[in-house]
C-alpha cells in the first residue's frame, strides 16, 4: 500500500527551495531515456537553469530508447566525474546495476518522473495515480457509458501502471454495472506514438470502429491515438485523455480531438530535480530534503525517500491556464482553431 507521510503539495505548486550552497565544483550528470520526446526538451531547460543558478556543471547522455545504452551512458557519465546522477530511467529493473554503481561509488542518484526501485535513489515526480484518476475523470464526464479502450504506457515503465491504477479507482464501479465495456487495453512498448497509434489501430478492427473513449496514458500515446481515429473519420466525436502539456497535445484539446491533457509543469519538476541533486551531492541526506516523503508503493514496495509534485487536468475550459503561465503561446494553441469556437482563440 502507498504511504505518504506528509500532505502533497498544492495544485499551485509552490515549491520551497532546498538549501543549496553555491557548487562550483559539482557536476550534475543527467541520463535520458528518449531525448527526442517534445517534454524532455523542456525539462532539460529547467535543469540546466537550475545548476547554473546554483553554479554546477551539467553534462548528460540520451540512450535513445534502449535499457542497455542506458548502463552505459551512466558508466559514462560517472566517468567524467558526475557527483551526482539525474536518471530518468527507459526501463526500471534494467537501470539497477548502473544505481548500484553510482551508491557504491557515493554518487547520489536521482530517479527523475519514472520510479527506480531501489533504496539508494531518491525518487521525484508528480502524483501519477492522481493523474490517472484526473485522465479517466475527464473522459468519463464526456462519456460515461459505451465501449472504453486503455492505450497504457510502456510495460517497463512502473508509471504505466501507477496511472493505471488510478484510472481504474475512477472507472470500476461503471465497468463493474456493464455501464463501461473495457473492449481493448495494450501497453505501449518505450511510450512511441506510432506503438500506440498500431495498437489502436488493431482494437478498432477488432471492434469494428465501435469504439466510444480511449484513455490514453499520455500526449505521445495520445497523438497515435487520435491519427488512429482520424483515419477512420472519428477523431473529435472520441473522448481521448492524456498528460504531459506537449504543445501538440494542447491545440489537440482546443480543436477538440483530444479531451484533457494532464499539465505536470516540466518546468518545476527540472527544477526541484537539480537543486535536489546538488543538494544530495554536497552531502546532505535523502531524508533531509525539504518537502521529502517516505514511499513504499511501488511493485515491491521498497520504501524510498520521495518528493511528489501536483498536478492540473487542462481542457477546453480553462486551457488559458497554461498560456497564462508562460508554458504555451496563444498562437500554438489556437493553431487551427475555428474563430468563435474558443474563447482564448477570440
Amino acid at each position: 500500500m502507498n504511504k505518504i507521510y506528509a500532505a502533497l503539495l498544492g495544485a499551485a505548486v509552490s515549491l520551497g527551495t532546498v538549501g543549496v550552497a553555491m557548487a562550483q565544483d559539482i557536476t550534475v550528470g543527467v541520463s535520458w531515456s528518449n531525448f527526442q520526446e517534445e517534454r524532455w526538451k523542456t525539462d532539460e531547460a529547467a535543469i540546466k537553469a537550475a545548476l547554473e543558478a546554483a553554479g554546477a556543471k551539467y553534462i548528460s547522455a540520451d540512450a535513445q530508447s534502449s535499457a542497455a545504452k542506458q548502463l552505459t551512458d551512466v558508466e559514462s557519465l560517472i566517468s567524467q566525474g558526475a557527483d551526482a546522477l539525474i536518471v530518468l530511467a527507459q526501463d526500471s529493473d534494467a537501470i539497477g546495476p548502473a544505481v548500484q554503481k553510482a551508491a557504491d561509488e557515493g554518487i547520489p542518484v536521482v530517479g527523475y518522473d519514472r520510479l527506480i526501485e531501489n533504496p539508494e535513489a531518491f525518487y521525484i515526480t508528480f502524483d501519477n495515480k492522481e493523474v490517472g484518476r484526473m485522465q479517466a475523470r475527464a473522459v468519463f464526464e464526456a462519456q460515461p457509458t459505451g465501449n472504453y479502450v486503455f492505450i497504457k504506457g510502456s510495460a517497463s515503465d512502473p508509471n504505466a501502471d501507477f496511472l493505471f491504477s488510478g484510472q481504474m479507482e475512477v472507472l470500476k464501479d461503471a465497468i463493474d454495472s456493464g455501464a463501461i465495456v473495457n473492449v481493448g487495453e495494450a501497453y505501449t512498448d518505450g511510450w512511441i506514438p506510432e506503438n500506440a497509434q498500431r495498437n489502436m489501430e488493431q482494437i478498432l478492427t477488432a471492434n469494428d470502429n465501435e469504439v466510444d473513449a480511449v484513455v490514453a496514458s499520455n500526449d505521445g500515446t495520445a497523438g497515435g491515438v487520435v491519427a488512429a481515429l482520424a483515419a477512420q473519420g472519428l477523431a473529435g466525436s472520441v473522448p481521448v485523455s492524456g498528460q504531459d502539456g506537449d504543445h501538440a497535445a494542447l491545440n489537440r484539446v482546443a480543436l477538440g480531438t483530444q479531451t484533457v491533457s494532464v499539465w505536470k509543469d516540466a518546468r518545476e519538476l527540472g527544477k526541484k530535480a537539480a537543486e535536489i541533486a546538488v543538494s544530495l551531492a554536497n552531502g546532505d541526506a535523502m531524508g533531509d530534503v525539504d518537502g521529502a516523503v517516505v514511499f513504499d508503493g511501488g511493485p515491491k514496495g521498497v520504501s524510498m525517500n520521495s518528493y511528489f509534485l501536483a498536478p492540473l487536468p487542462v481542457t477546453r475550459d480553462n486551457i488559458n491556464v497554461v498560456i497564462d503561465a508562460g508554458w504555451v503561446s496563444k498562437e500554438v494553441v489556437c493553431q487551427g482553431v475555428a474563430a468563435g469556437t474558443l474563447e482564448v482563440c477570440g
